[in-house]
């Protein structure tokens, strides 16, 4: 097995990454096929979308510390086993909702394994001794696009299966196995451990628990304030936005693609990951300084994505009477802006944290804000159950959704100028590049 200098040991590790990412993300597409199929209500179908947050942010969380103790492939290795039998699941119950909802949860916690875990170790595996001709950033690069070829053509496959192909709440599932199983192999075959004295520095470990993160002892408070000030409000609508485009506006978009349903549904979903990932290097070049102003006008794009995505709503022939290709491209181009803000939110706050994380704290306090990320993924569930309680409308509560991303956009805007004084620690920021989902 060739482990060192040959600048390609971090390949397999990043195939386990993708494939289990490809898992991650095959589910978007699909919410409307579960409609048409299942006959699942929109709450419920959005209750499965977010659902998954449920296993990805534990695993993000404790993923990462328990690898720095035993090792990299130990804590790893479960990832893609998780999401093979969270696709079984899918597979094989889709008319029970209990059973869909184990296999989001098992999925999920094979995602946080992989963005906790998996990340670090390509970073690792891409420099010496293992790359040695690799530059200081090649890692996150590669596990950034790893991670973003992972997402976009999970949700293109499983999309295009589940609309052309036979078996369509089957074969989609039964193909990312397929998929992952051979990365798996090869992983194992192929992938050295980096990690190999972790186990002697369990004590000093266990001090730097992400969960005791912001209240634990030697953290600025100063960082602390800025984390919780202007982080952790705006650090939700990157999903909100990227849940806005391809989990509300597809459902809600139903009835005007009759018949091509499940394409639409994959189309918004490309689309704002397209743009999402797209932005992003932009966005760096943009504001290098830290994120701040390039984190307003991230929410200053989710104002005009939810405005546009009430526009596409409202439109004739939205609810399927009429002509529809109206309401169909609005709702392509709000995806399009929500996932700018999507991407330009993300970078932007993993900006602010990259800055202000204090030594040794860089790897955690990313892996909390990624957690604070994926509440978003809630905000379509939270809609449908305020449609059913109320008589409020779904374009009005877009606009709503506008107003509460202005009024938030406010307060960072307030809170970042006074609290700009927060220091910069001196330490590699490499490990903490931007992951998409």
């Amino acid at each position: 097995m060739r482990t060192r200098d040959d600048g390609r040991a971090w390949l397999s590790v990043a195939a386990v990454i993708g494939s289990v990412a490809w898992a991650g993300n095959e589910f978007t597409p699909l919410l409307v096929m579960y409609q048409l199929h299942s006959g699942f209500t929109t709450l419920e179908v959005n209750v499965l979308f977010g659902a998954y947050v449920l296993g990805i942010i534990p695993a993000l969380l404790v993923g990462g510390p328990v690898a720095d103790r035993v090792g990299r492939r130990p804590v790893l290795v479960p990832a893609p086993l998780l999401a093979m039998a969270g696709s079984l699941a899918l597979a094989l119950f889709p008319g029970s909702l209990a059973a869909l909802l184990v296999g989001r949860l098992l999925c999920g916690a094979a995602l946080g394994l992989a963005m906790a875990v998996g990340s670090t170790w390509i970073k690792e595996l891409s420099q010496a001794p293992w790359d040695p001709t690799a530059d200081a950033g090649a890692g996150a690069r590669r596990a950034a696009t790893t991670l973003s070829l992972g997402f976009g053509t999970g949700a293109l496959v499983a999309g295009v299966i589940a609309q052309w192909g036979p078996a369509p709440t089957l074969l989609p599932y039964l193909v990312t196995i397929g998929v992952i199983a051979p990365a798996m192999a090869w992983m194992l075959r192929r992938a050295p451990e980096t990690q190999r004295r972790a186990v002697l520095s369990t004590a000093h470990s266990r001090s730097r628990s992400r969960f005791a993160l912001l209240a634990e002892e030697g953290v600025d408070p100063r960082v602390r304030r800025q984390f919780l000030l202007v982080v952790a409000p705006a650090a939700p609508w990157v999903f909100g936005c990227a849940g806005t485009a391809y989990a509300i506006l597809p459902t809600q978009l139903r009835p005007a693609a009759s018949g091509l349903e499940i394409a639409y549904s994959t189309l918004t979903c490309v689309v704002g990951l397209g743009f999402g990932v797209g932005v992003q290097p932009l966005v760096r070049r943009l504001d290098r300084a830290g994120g701040r102003h390039m984190l307003v006008a991230g929410l200053g794009v989710a104002v005009l994505g939810m405005l546009l995505a009430a526009f596409a709503l409202a439109a004739p022939g939205a609810d399927g009477a009429g002509s529809a290709a109206t309401a169909l491209w609005r709702g392509v181009i709000a995806a399009a802006v929500l996932g700018t803000g999507y991407g330009t939110l993300l970078v932007s706050g993993l900006q602010i944290v990259q800055r202000i994380a204090p030594p040794g704290r860089l790897a955690a306090f990313t892996a909390v804000y990624y957690g604070l990320t994926y509440l978003g993924f809630f905000m379509p569930a939270v809609l449908s159950a305020i449609t059913l309680a109320t008589p409020a409308t779904h374009p009005g509560l877009m606009v709503t959704g506008a107003v509460l991303a202005l009024v938030t956009g406010a307060w960072v805007w307030v809170a970042s100028a006074r609290l700009r004084t927060v220091p910069t620690p001196a330490e590699p920021r490499a490990e903490a590049e931007p992951q998409p989902a």
